[in-house]
């Protein structure tokens, strides 16, 4: 078998050495490296991804196991079904649009080869998040990337950046930790030997119950950071207001989906009988999320920040889904997790472009933009009108999905959630009627329009939007298996309990 998935994860990882080692007559080209080196990786997946069986996306395809630390029972492993894959994509489609994003970002040649090799390295850890088979390698990786993460945020940004960078990493840290102990405990509780943390092999093991809850709420204490859920949630902001809108584009849209991957893969599979003890109070803290996260963003004057809440709010509809344990809710918080990728990498590359051209993501300081910003402004809606879930675009089949699929479970839940729709309306036409309608404020100065590599940043996004909003079942029949695989793990433990 052709190691597809060691290499996706060794290109960028490579052409980040490569970028660090760059001569200092070469250092003006890291940019165009960088994005090359996002080029072969996309094309990489596309040959993997056309070879993946479909009609088998629930199993584990390109599967790798190289033992790493046998003393302690730790392989490099790795595989992919049908909802790894489509994170994978994710991550392949978008890092090279936030490349392009940060193309006039620096004018320092130096600082400018650092946030690209730090791009390249994050899509490395991405890569292996999400085809990571072992639980020590996932818990690796998903500590590693902290570290671009921390210096993307903390190095690159606004004034706040720091405080931003510190704050998330301690939020972070705190999680892993006590992931950590689970991990560690794993190896205890399961079959040892030199494949201990293999998930295929912790599937199924029998647990004492405190252990396996306590187990359970260490790994979902860190995935709900990630995801992020209130009340874990107020990095964020701060983050997505001082970092680089591409760095948040990337953080939220795909990093922070490892919360609900993980969720999926790790907390269901290992532990189901405490998931299955732990879903009443996890759907009301995701009713919260919704809620919660859709009102704070209709007070919000910073774009970023609101945003930022708009995600908080969706992500609380993707854990509705996932802890409802019905197979369609599952599909839509899965087919979620993509879509959500989509339009908020959008509207935060978006805002991006805004504050590039006036300094400013206050929404109180624009106006009139449609009348001097057409393209601009119905780019902006589109993207805008995806973060409400519009027929026609692909959040909208996925939160229906999650609505539809969780009500004979959790009717209050879902009904009070729906309201998030009607919020979500008031949060993005509001903000769009305050920037862009109205009289044209003088003091903006010279209007520039959506310029051609802008385009070709949110416009691919916008198309696949509008592809997967009418022909969901491209993505969908990757994600049907899994999915059913997933529920079928939490309720048959049920049955046979």
């Amino acid at each position: 078998m052709f190691p597809f998935l060691t290499i996706l994860v060794a290109v960028p990882a490579v052409g980040a050495a490569l970028l660090w080692a760059l001569p200092a007559s070469a250092r003006g080209r890291a940019r165009e490296i960088a994005l090359a080196v996002t080029g072969l990786e996309l094309a990489l997946f596309a040959v993997m991804a056309l070879q993946f069986d479909k009609s088998d996306a629930g199993a584990f395809q390109f599967s790798e196991v190289y033992s790493w630390i046998p003393q302690i029972g730790t392989s490099w492993a790795l595989g992919v079904n049908g909802l790894g894959l489509l994170m994978i994509a994710l991550s392949v489609i978008l890092t090279p649009l936030a490349i392009l994003a940060a193309w006039r970002e620096d004018k320092d040649e130096s600082r400018r080869r650092h946030y690209m090799a730090l791009i390249l390295l994050s899509l490395a850890f991405m890569v292996g998040i999400f085809a990571a088979r072992d639980v020590f390698l996932f818990y690796v990786l998903f500590e590693a990337m902290l570290i671009p993460l921390y210096f993307m945020i903390g190095g690159f940004g606004g004034v706040q950046r720091r405080y931003a960078a510190v704050k998330f990493l301690l939020y972070s840290l705190a999680g892993g930790l006590i992931m950590l102990v689970a991990v560690v405990a794993l190896y205890f509780v399961g079959p040892g030997g030199e494949q201990a943390f293999l998930t295929d092999n912790l599937t199924g093991i029998d647990l004492p119950v405190t252990t396996e809850r306590l187990m359970f709420l260490a790994f979902f204490l860190a995935f709900a950071i990630k995801a992020p859920m209130v009340p874990l949630h107020t990095w964020l902001p701060d983050v997505a207001e001082s970092a680089r809108a591409g760095t948040t584009a990337l953080l939220v849209a795909v990093l922070d989906k490892i919360g609900t991957f993980g969720m999926i893969t790790l907390c269901l599979a290992l532990f189901p009988e405490a998931a299955r003890w732990a879903a009443p109070v996890i759907i009301v803290l995701a009713v919260i999320s919704v809620i919660y996260g859709a009102l704070l963003a209709i007070g919000q004057r910073n774009m970023f920040r609101l945003v930022a809440f708009t995600s908080v709010s969706h992500f609380g509809v993707m854990v509705l889904g996932i802890f409802a344990f019905q197979v369609t809710s599952m599909e839509g918080a899965a087919f979620y997790m993509f879509n959500h990728g989509l339009s908020t990498g959008a509207l935060f590359l978006l805002v991006g472009f805004l504050v590039s051209r006036y300094g400013t993501a206050d929404v109180d300081a624009y106006g009139g933009l449609q009348k001097v910003m057409p393209v601009f402004a119905g780019t902006f809606l589109v993207v805008g009108l995806s973060a409400l879930s519009l027929p026609g675009l692909s959040p909208f089949v996925s939160e229906i999905m999650v609505f539809i699929g969780a009500y004979p479970v959790a009717a209050a839940a879902v009904i009070v959630s729906a309201v998030s729709v009607v919020l979500a309306a008031l949060y993005i036409l509001l903000t769009y009627k305050s920037v862009f309608t109205g009289p044209v404020r003088a003091d903006l100065g010279e209007a520039r329009e959506l310029t051609l590599r802008e385009r070709l940043v949110t416009w691919p996004l916008v198309g696949l939007m509008l592809l997967l909003g009418f022909l969901p079942g491209i993505a969908i029949d990757y994600l049907s298996a899994p999915a059913a695989d997933a529920v079928a793990q939490v309720t048959i433990e049920e049955a046979g309990a």
